[in-house]
């Protein structure tokens, strides 16, 4: 990408009108599964992303790019595959105050520049609220330059962004996680958890952008990110009740995997106060946790609920596109692992639902494989935006519209083939990986191959690399094909 290519491309979109454009109501969830109501869970009570599935496109086979959050949300806002680490975004703005033309634009940005007002609240990008510095609140560090007209956190007494991540309740505040509780249960209201302030502030400021929608007729691009059910897994003593006495399903393939694969050691959660208990080795514990997690998604839901509530009161639920969108997955004792990080389904499965006016087929789910990096091109399709190309028409972004899924969600439902489309890639420091209709492949530095055959019952249990060396070395290609230029 040239300077010169990239200044055509926002010239060009510059110079359509925003008049008439919907407004985009995006909520990003962090460490949130595919566990919900509406993806077929039926123990998890979350009726208010439910409802949102009902009358929008829940992709059951939505995959992230990285299982961590800082480069699975450079994917999200870049519409690229980008580097492995939490750091990707700010790296991207050290690219930026070196050669800021030879940066493409992120996706608030590129809104920005078509005449919408862009706001975020919360965990959007990797830090809450957007900046750096030691307690993440320096506005001299922002994460994504030239994005937000307000990127905003509310701290109350958790003092600072860094504070509110991984706070307890009432205003707790990691020093040291090995004096922290890696579950928590405090009676109180949604303010009890730093995601009751997120949802605050964004109510306010969808008040407002709703009247200058109203007023001036500038369409907003409102930017949402809820913390749980990230750890700590703290959340309102209410939202422990529907799991009281609930009955879990059995976990799937919990021993830890034979052989070499990205399994790791679940150092992010085991580094809290487990109070001495391990939940690979105590079923006790391990249901225990579930239920905590559970509760911190009942309590993320109803933050989602009182988003979608206030959306309706301004009476801009119409001309809005609403997007959940969770950050990626997260193992529950899958493989024995309690986290992300690694490169199995759990880690890099994640909830997506887009929801807007005069969707054909409200309500079915799309089956298709897609990826985080659709989002970008498929909201300035829906948005009626030029996405970000070169004077030559090459495209900036690597994802690929959503558009044809979302008005018949029987499209491309199933095939491996490169005419369909239907894969996925993702990465981590050490490997990288496709995921078809059927197969993964991970290829490791260094040259091993895992493949999985998720047609059989024993899905990423059983690597096939040896056995089906014709189907590793062509998804091997496509894989190289796919990420190449990362």
């Amino acid at each position: 990408m040239t300077a010169a290519s990239l200044l055509l491309a926002v010239a060009f979109g510059a110079a359509d009108p925003p008049a008439e454009r919907p407004n985009v109501l995006l909520i990003c969830v962090d460490d949130l599964r595919p566990e919900l109501g509406s993806f077929g869970a039926d123990w998890i009570t979350s009726p208010n992303i439910d409802a949102l599935a009902a009358r929008g496109r829940a992709f059951h086979r939505h995959y992230v790019q990285a299982p961590t959050c800082g480069a699975s949300r450079y994917a999200l806002l870049t519409g690229n595959y980008g580097p492995a680490g939490n750091g990707a975004l700010f790296e991207r703005a050290k690219r930026m105050r070196s050669n800021p033309e030879a940066v493409s634009p992120s996706l608030p940005a590129w809104f920005r520049q078509h005449g919408y007002t862009t706001v975020s609240v919360g965990k959007v990008s990797h830090h809450p609220g957007g900046r750096g510095g030691g307690n993440w609140d320096d506005d001299a560090q922002p994460e994504m330059p030239d994005s937000w007209d307000r990127h905003l956190m509310p701290t109350g007494p958790w003092q600072h962004p860094r504070g509110a991540m991984h706070g307890l309740a009432n205003g707790e505040i990691r020093t040291n996680a090995k004096g922290m509780a890696v579950v928590q249960s405090t009676p109180g209201p949604d303010t009890t958890y730093p995601d009751g302030l997120i949802t605050d502030e964004s109510l306010s400021q969808l008040d407002q952008l709703s009247e200058s929608r109203t007023a001036e007729d500038k369409p907003f691009f409102l930017a949402v990110g809820l913390i749980r059910p990230h750890l700590p897994f703290g959340a309102p003593a209410d939202d422990m009740t529907p799991y009281a006495d609930a009955t879990l399903p059995p976990t799937p393939h919990p021993q830890k995997p034979a052989g070499q694969t990205t399994w790791h050691g679940s150092g992010e959660f085991m580094k809290y106060d487990r109070f001495g208990r391990d939940p690979n080795k105590d079923a006790a514990f391990a249901e225990a946790v579930r239920k905590h997690y559970a509760a911190c998604v009942t309590y993320a839901d109803r933050q989602v609920g009182r988003l979608l509530e206030r959306l309706d009161e301004t009476g801009q639920r119409e001309n809005t596109i609403v997007v959940l969108w969770g950050d990626h997955g997260w193992h529950l004792g899958e493989h024995a692992i309690w986290g992300k990080h690694a490169l199995f389904e759990e880690s890099l499965r994640s909830p997506l639902i887009v929801s807007y006016s005069g969707l054909p087929q409200p309500g079915e789910a799309s089956r298709a494989v897609v990826e985080s990096i659709d989002l970008f091109p498929t909201l300035c399709d829906l948005a009626a935006l030029p996405a970000p190309a070169g004077e030559d028409g090459t495209p900036f972004v690597d994802g690929r519209s959503l558009r044809p899924l979302l008005e018949d969600p029987a499209a491309g439902q199933a095939g491996d083939g490169p005419a369909d489309g239907g894969s996925a890639c993702a990465y981590t420091g050490g490997a990288e990986t496709i995921r078809t209709d059927s197969y993964r492949l991970i290829a490791h530095r260094g040259g091993h191959l895992e493949l999985y055959d998720h047609r059989t019952p024993e899905a990423e249990t059983q690597n096939l690399a040896e056995a089906e060396p014709e189907t590793a070395v062509r998804l091997l290609a496509r894989l190289r094909e796919r990420l190449g230029n990362r």
